[in-house]
């Protein structure tokens, strides 16, 4: 509880920024776990049979988030976090209405991948957002309230296809999207840009004004004095012909472009959003009947409250026991999860030998919802709240926009991997072999995430840096500690 009353304790103008941004998160669960509701009644309307087929269906979204995340940094820097995102929400919420209206695969296709532009730049631009305008010591649980934000959304979409599950209209559950747009609309417009974007701009007052509102207790002009050298030495490098990716893939930042990319990649292939758009087909592998509305979304809907418990545990320890514990534990549940839903498919379903006609008994079958449940409590707790974090804080300032979208970049891609993959493997493998790939991918992102990710709790922002140039260590005289000091954080 003790986060909460810091989060409480801080200026309205922190918290409604954090709020703010972090519901752009509802639009994007949301809409992940509302195309898997939809996705057998859009089958049956176009006659889509291919397992292929309706995996390529439910990623078109992606091409669209591959665009929007590698353009998000840039469109960012030059017109505002705050306008991007109020883009974002008009955006979702128009093309929310569009896909609703689709009247082929192909109409359907090219307003699924429009979608995925708004949300790729929302995923990089509200990590970007939040991280620069919260106060240092509860930066870490302000990122992880986007993970709140996205399970909420999650949930919500399977909520909207349940309902509506009796009337078959996948129309109607993808365009009900566009009413949590409109409201995430409204409430960007009350949001102010953050210090450093206006700082940027070269429009110091507006900065002082905003980061005076944002956290009272900081040094105003010291805080300020510090963002102006580091873009004074950024604009240096530039002018010295040192360009974005030049810096990002050498010393010291090529470390830090190693880390992104591959806790960006590693956080969906362990398989979360497999999870998410087929979980309808998941339990349906498990043996319920394609009738039983109530287990065919109700599983899911439980599995993600499940999550968004755990995300509130990781949002009141993250800046308490720092970030590399909590996404270490977050992965190892993952592992142990994994683990069970191969014991439970590979036992329970001994000698059937059709994959996609799985029959458990209700043992095994309670023992498969344990393990979906402990996967989805693992992800959300580590990768899914941690990832947040991490593209907000990993680079400086001026690389900021750039490591975010290249981490997120690489985070779609892999979303992309598994999208397509994953019905297919099911079919081919079945639970216990789609599970056993899925865990392994999960011990290989344990070990990387040990040997890479810095520990960032209470560090200072801008000086997160100084574990990139000195190794991938903290300097034993770190100024941070000087800086927190100065700024009443120490």
């Amino acid at each position: 509880m003790g986060i909460l009353k810091e989060i409480r304790h801080s200026s309205r103008l922190a918290v409604l920024v954090a709020v703010a941004a972090a519901t752009v998160g509802i639009i994007y669960g949301y809409d992940s776990s509302n195309i898997g509701g939809a996705l057998d009644f859009i089958a049956k309307d176009f006659h889509i049979t291919s397992p292929a087929e309706l995996g390529l269906l439910t990623s078109y979204v992606i091409f669209g988030e591959i665009a929007g995340a590698l353009a998000g940094g840039w469109l960012a820097n030059r017109f505002g976090r705050q306008r991007m995102m109020v883009l974002v929400a008009i955006l979702f919420t128009a093309f929310s209405l569009l896909s609703g209206l689709a009247w082929s695969v192909a109409s359907l296709a090219i307003f699924r991948v429009l979608l995925g532009l708004a949300i790729g730049i929302s995923i990089v631009v509200v990590p970007m957002f939040v991280a620069e305008s919260s106060p240092i010591k509860i930066r870490g649980a302000l990122l992880v309230m986007y993970q709140v934000a996205t399970v909420t959304g999650i949930i919500l979409g399977y909520l909207v296809a349940w309902a509506l599950a009796g009337l078959g209209s996948w129309r109607l559950m993808l365009g009900l999207a566009a009413v949590p747009g409109i409201l995430i609309t409204l409430l960007l417009l009350r949001a102010p840009d953050t210090p450093r974007w206006y700082m940027m701009r070269g429009r110091r007052d507006d900065a002082a004004r905003v980061l005076e509102r944002i956290d009272p207790d900081t040094d105003t002009h010291a805080e300020l004095d510090s963002m102006e050298q580091d873009l004074r030495e950024a604009q240096e490098k530039k002018k010295s012909g040192a360009s974005i990716f030049r810096q990002m893939t050498t010393r010291p930042y090529r470390r830090a472009l190693l880390f992104v990319i591959g806790l960006g990649f590693a956080v969906q292939i362990t398989g979360i959003n497999a999870i998410v758009y087929y979980s309808p087909q998941i339990v349906k592998a498990m043996g319920f009947p394609p009738t039983d509305t109530a287990a065919i979304f109700g599983i899911p809907v439980l599995v993600q409250v499940a999550g968004l418990i755990a995300v509130f545990v990781s949002m009141s320890v993250v800046d308490k026991f720092g970030r590399r514990p909590v996404l270490l534990t977050g992965i190892g549940i993952m592992i142990a999860a994994g683990a069970i839903m191969v014991y439970t498919f590979a036992v329970g379903a001994a000698g059937q030998t059709d994959p996609t006609d799985i029959h458990l008994s209700s043992g095994y079958a309670i023992l498969g919802f344990i393990g979906l449940m402990l996967f989805n409590i693992g992800f959300t707790c580590g990768f899914g709240a941690l990832v947040w974090v991490y593209a907000g804080e990993t680079f400086p300032s001026h690389l900021r926009g750039a490591g975010s979208s290249t981490m997120l970049t690489s985070d779609l891609v892999a979303n992309y991997i598994v999208g397509v993959a994953f019905l297919p493997m099911l079919q081919i493998l079945g639970g216990g072999g789609t599970f056993a790939v899925l865990g392994g991918f999960a011990v290989l992102a344990f070990l990387f995430v040990l040997k890479f990710a810095p520990e960032t709790k209470g560090r200072p922002l801008d000086d997160i840096r100084l574990f990139w140039e000195n190794g991938g260590k903290w300097p034993k005289a770190a100024p941070s500690s000087e800086t927190a000091a100065r700024r009443g954080d120490a």
